[in-house]
């Protein structure tokens, strides 16, 4: 055989070897199992109470397509395994097959619509600060040369960073591990503010050791939708989750469950984060769209 058309048939075999590894469905089928992603800390979507039990807005989204893959396949009794992700793993591991199905509070982007597929979008959110009440800081301004924190492989790390170039402020840019490592750099004062989505700040916030000490600031710097994610290239799988989603938001069950986890109390402490629906928000219920963020 010529070399090239050796070449040709090894392409060949790892293109189809990529295309079947992102046939969810027949994956899941074949093995009888699905995997799914849960975040630890991203309140109030998808984060953990106790030690291993996961609850969230998010994680209700993910329980509805598990029921519907159950239907779809006619595995009553289909297997789940929970995986925790971070800010930085979530993309790599999805991409390598190792888990399934991100729910959590995944911003959809124009850069990660390159590795990954995103479904309807759930969520819209911006980049705002929380700080101590007692820092003085109320805008972005008043970080001028101070150090501030963010979370390892979040949009908004990056968003901050350029915000501080394209202003002058010469900030100093920290990463926490994940979003509670983010927040305690502000609660032992090694960071003046944390940047990020100002829906987890609120509800980190209601959930920290003393909320009463902290406010989250700032102009929002941009609109950016949540969605789900699924492997891309997988248009079988990403057609059932975005149904799942249509199903939910055309019903009024989507409304009932954003009540449920934005207005009214929630574990563990029974804090009301009293969040009412973003006009974009509402405005994608009836147009159920996966437009990313540029």
């Amino acid at each position: 055989m010529k070399f090239s058309t050796l070449m040709t048939a090894v392409l060949l075999i790892a293109g189809l070897a990529t295309t079947a590894s992102a046939q969810t469905l027949k994956k899941v089928a074949d093995s009888n199992k699905i995997t799914v992603s849960y975040r630890e800390a991203s309140v109030p979507f998808s984060y953990l109470i106790g030690s291993t039990k996961a609850v969230g807005f998010s994680v209700e989204l993910t329980e509805a397509i598990i029921d519907d893959v159950r239907k779809k396949l006619k595995k009553p009794n289909l297997e789940v395994a929970y995986m925790p992700v971070t800010s930085q793993n979530r993309i790599p591991l999805l991409v390598n097959g190792t888990y399934d199905l991100e729910c959590g509070s995944t911003t959809n982007n124009t850069a990660r619509g390159k590795d990954v597929a995103f479904a309807i979008n759930h969520f819209y959110t911006g980049t705002r600060l929380l700080t101590k009440k007692t820092s003085g800081v109320k805008n972005y301004a008043d970080l001028a040369k101070k150090t501030v924190a963010s979370t390892t492989g979040t949009t908004n790390a990056q968003v901050i960073r350029k915000y501080s170039t394209d202003k002058n402020l010469d900030m100093q840019l920290i990463l926490g591990k994940d979003h509670d490592d983010s927040l305690l750099l502000v609660e032992s004062d090694r960071a003046l503010a944390f940047a990020m989505d100002d829906i987890l700040l609120f509800g980190l916030m209601a959930n920290s050791k003393n909320p009463a000490s902290l406010q989250v600031v700032g102009d929002s710097l941009q609109v950016e939708p949540y969605a789900c994610m699924v492997r891309k290239d997988d248009p079988e799988f990403k057609k059932l989750v975005d149904g799942t989603l249509t199903r939910l938001m055309k019903s009024g069950e989507f409304t009932t469950l954003y009540n449920k986890w934005f207005m009214s109390p929630i574990p563990p402490k029974g804090v009301n984060l009293n969040l009412p629906m973003s006009e974009q928000l509402k405005a994608n219920i009836k147009a159920l769209s996966d437009k990313p963020a540029i």
